[in-house]
């Protein structure tokens, strides 16, 4: 922890981070540099650069675990756990699964009393593990997998690339509310969902229908925990609860006994378990986690998140051609408020990514990726979601220079719009101007020829033909 805690001291300016295991420049660490910024000190802001806010990479927590450098740190010696196994056999720490209960019952998402707990390499080495372990088997036919759209692209990418006989990538659950085959189904239910944020439920329902509940982000400072889920099989992962994503590890909550020893050959055959030191890493953020009262990590990344939507919501309201996803507010038994954002910049929604909505009239012939991309923006493609080409994903769970350099382009975009609309509303004040003008100068020309006209046939009237008992003598001025 000394060696890594002075590497980190070197000067970064700010936007960077020097590593102990991270690159060396003649023999001494240099520093990494965060999203558009360069030179041996990330000092220098690169101009015309590529934001990426395409990754959920969730670095907005560094600053808490920074605070909490010292009570999050561990040593590991030479001779630590060098089995491949516990000593009562398992490939499972009995420590680390008394602090994720205690995780759960702290902050009282999820029910674990009486249920399984197993370990994976993240989310999504669980995810296909969950699948492989509800297929059937006995079918003719491979069990269908589905998910709502807008649904995370991992579940389609993954279902297909492993290309199994038993289950296959179905689309949209909706597509089979009315199926009367009897097939099979695993349906993937998101809450809250990636990437609009909403909490889900299941739809298909029946002895036929499997369900996975992905809880990755119901958590405090993502969303209100408004009940604790107590579904047959949940999955969660640390890189959303701490923001360790680099660690690699999730954990899985099964009812069914069967399908647990399912999960757990598969584990066993894929990777022989979750290494040691993954296992000792996250039992000791979790203590940290847990301490004091229980709020701390929390509170800080639930206002971390609940500053970025205002400002971008701040930004946002003076758009008509963009627009983000709007969520109820709702009680939050964690928290015990109703959490609801300041009504101020209409702010109504706080999650991990801003489901982006880009007007017809801004398209024309592009996706709004594509518009995004313009103003050097890289989101993730509606499309990959299920969804049409309207939609972006943008990732509001990157660092702060990272947060504050997508603002700064959002701004960008949104000011063109109201220079547009300041150049269209001048355009037609000034075209308004010149059409009234040109009838009032036509009409008072008429009425000035008219006078003229008339005061000059007076005078003619009056020097040539003088009055007769009063009148003037008519005159005929009509030409042939």
């Amino acid at each position: 922890m000394t060696e890594a805690e002075a590497v980190s001291s070197i000067s970064c300016s700010g936007h960077g981070k020097a590593f102990l295991d991270g690159l060396l420049l003649h023999g001494k660490p240099v520093c990494e540099c965060n999203m558009c910024y360069g030179g041996s000190d990330c000092s220098q802001l690169q101009p015309d650069c590529m934001v990426d806010a395409d990754s959920g990479d969730p670095t907005f927590l560094e600053p808490f675990w920074v605070k909490n450098a010292a009570s999050s740190a561990i040593v590991i010696a030479g001779w630590h756990r060098m089995s491949y196994e516990y000593s009562d056999g398992s490939l499972i720490s009995e420590e680390l699964k008394a602090h994720i209960r205690n995780v759960h019952a702290s902050v009282g998402n999820a029910i674990t009393d009486g249920k399984y707990i197993i370990f994976g390499a993240g989310a999504t080495h669980l995810l296909n593990a969950a699948v492989h372990a509800l297929s059937s088997k006995a079918s003719s036919s491979p069990t269908k997998v589905v998910a709502s759209t807008p649904y995370y692209p991992v579940y389609k990418e993954q279902t297909e690339f492993f290309n199994s006989e038993d289950y296959k990538f179905n689309g949209d659950t909706s597509m089979w509310n009315n199926d009367t085959s009897n097939s099979t189904f695993i349906e993937l239910v998101t809450s809250p969902n990636n990437p609009d944020g909403h909490m889900k439920k299941a739809v298909l329902q029946g002895q036929f229908v499997k369900t996975i509940h992905d809880l990755a982000y119901y958590w405090p400072h993502f969303t209100p925990i408004v009940a604790p889920a107590d579904e047959d099989l949940m999955i969660f992962t640390l890189s959303k609860l701490t923001g360790h994503a680099g660690s690699r590890f999730g954990w899985a909550i099964i009812n069914d006994e069967a399908v647990y020893k399912r999960m757990l050959t598969y584990m066993d055959l894929s990777t022989y378990g979750v290494s040691r030191e993954t296992q000792l890493r996250v039992m000791k953020l979790l203590k940290v986690v847990l301490s004091g009262n229980g709020r701390e990590m929390y509170e800080f990344g639930h206002n971390t998140m609940k500053n970025r939507w205002s400002k971008l919501s701040k930004v946002l309201s003076q758009s008509k051609r963009f627009s983000t996803q709007k969520l109820k507010p709702q009680h939050c038994s964690f928290s015990q408020q109703i959490r609801t954002p300041s009504s101020e910049f209409h702010i109504d929604v706080i999650a991990a990514f801003a489901w982006l909505k880009c007007e017809t009239s801004i398209l024309e012939d592009r996706s709004c990726y594509e518009v995004l991309k313009e103003v050097n923006i890289t989101g993730r493609e509606g499309s990959l979601f299920g969804a049409d080409n309207r939609y972006v994903r943008l990732s509001l769970v990157r660092s702060e220079d990272d947060f504050d350099l997508l603002l700064r382009q959002i701004n960008k975009l949104v000011s063109v719009e109201i220079n547009d609309k300041h150049v269209a509303t001048t355009s037609t004040i000034l075209r308004q101007s010149n059409e009234t003008t040109l009838l009032l100068t036509a009409g008072v020309n008429v009425v000035n020829r008219t006078l003229d006209l008339r005061m000059e046939l007076e005078t003619l009237n009056s020097n040539i033909f003088p009055r007769q008992n009063g009148l003037y003598t008519t005159i005929d001025l009509s030409f042939n």
